[in-house]
């Protein structure tokens, strides 16, 4: 069966009409036309996430827009919020969020230097509001998420994979990711010892995740999230930031919006976040792409720069 096929029979069980398919990168998504209006409907990457793990996501996201965050609300089909398709693949679907992506991957933003400052405090502000609304829920007992704890980020297995194996990396390279390795294990083990604050986060704050509307900042998108470190989400945010010439004045307002002082933390986790980037690469890209090394120089750039 075909993916149109496939999109055209999950629609179904919301009584809708597929309008045009958005992506297939990781899972595949389309926009749909429902007796609402307009959906985001999703066709679950195979063996990704449990199912349990997928209808957790669901169950939050449909719990942070009731209390007012600004998340795609889980839409529920006659059957459940996560329905089985005749191929066996899983579908969902959200409701449909207004708003242009924050930015590119790879491109500096071409806006005034102060709108620039003012979004990412927007979304330092944003992520506080999340973590602050999630505090407040009482997780079912069935909730299951993966977790960006210290062995899912460095450990043996680390959950995107040995960023410090990297095939491609070079000799000094490969020194070098080794010693942020054992850097963030011990920084981080100190951090948690000394009651950092850990909880749900959504793990994958990329500027194609944060639409804007007007004033108003949303976030999609929440595949990747799990327990794990709050400062962790800043950190992901802060990764495409890295390309900016005010890179550092951008760190600081979102570090204002979220609520912190904790600059040296939030470079870790810029760091963490950086080589999650390069071992989640490793199976996902052929070996001649050019990400590879670009991944490769952010990554060990910003040790340099956290090492010291």
């Amino acid at each position: 069966m075909t993916l149109q096929a496939l999109a055209a029979e999950a629609a179904s069980h919301w009584g809708g009409t597929i309008t045009r398919l958005i992506l297939d990168r990781e899972n595949a998504v389309f926009e749909m036309q429902v007796p609402q209006g307009r959906a985001a409907l999703r066709l679950h990457r195979p063996g990704y996430q449990a199912d349990a793990a997928i209808e957790s996501e669901l169950w939050w996201c449909a719990a942070l827009s009731v209390a007012g965050v600004r998340v795609p609300a889980a839409l529920p089909a006659a059957d459940g919020f996560l329905v089985t398709l005749s191929s066996g693949r899983r579908a969902s679907a959200i409701a449909w969020v207004d708003g242009e992506a924050l930015g590119t991957v790879g491109k500096a933003l071409d806006l005034p230097a102060g709108q620039i400052l003012d979004l990412h405090c927007k979304l330092g502000g944003l992520l506080a509001t999340l973590h602050r609304a999630t505090d407040r829920l009482t997780l079912p007992p069935s909730f299951i998420r993966p977790n960006w704890d210290i062995p899912g980020l460095v450990g043996e297995t680390p959950f995107w994979g040995r960023f410090w194996d990297h095939p491609l990396a070079s000799p000094d390279q490969r020194a070098l990711l080794a010693q942020a390795r054992l850097f963030l294990h011990e920084r981080l083990t100190r951090y948690l010892a000394e009651g950092g604050n850990y909880g749900l986060i959504h793990a994958d704050v990329l500027r194609e995740n944060v639409l804007v509307s007007g004033d108003a900042l949303s976030l999609i998108d929440f595949d990747d999230s799990g327990f794990g470190f709050r400062l962790y989400d800043l950190g992901t945010a802060l990764l495409h930031c890295l390309i900016e010439p005010a890179y550092l004045e951008i760190r600081d307002a979102m570090m204002a919006g979220y609520g912190t002082q904790d600059t040296e933390m939030v470079d870790v986790f810029t760091l963490a976040r950086c080589c999650a980037s390069v071992g989640w690469i490793i199976p996902k890209l052929s070996r001649d792409s050019p990400i590879h090394q670009s991944h490769l120089a952010t990554a060990c750039k910003m040790a340099k720069r956290v090492l010291g």
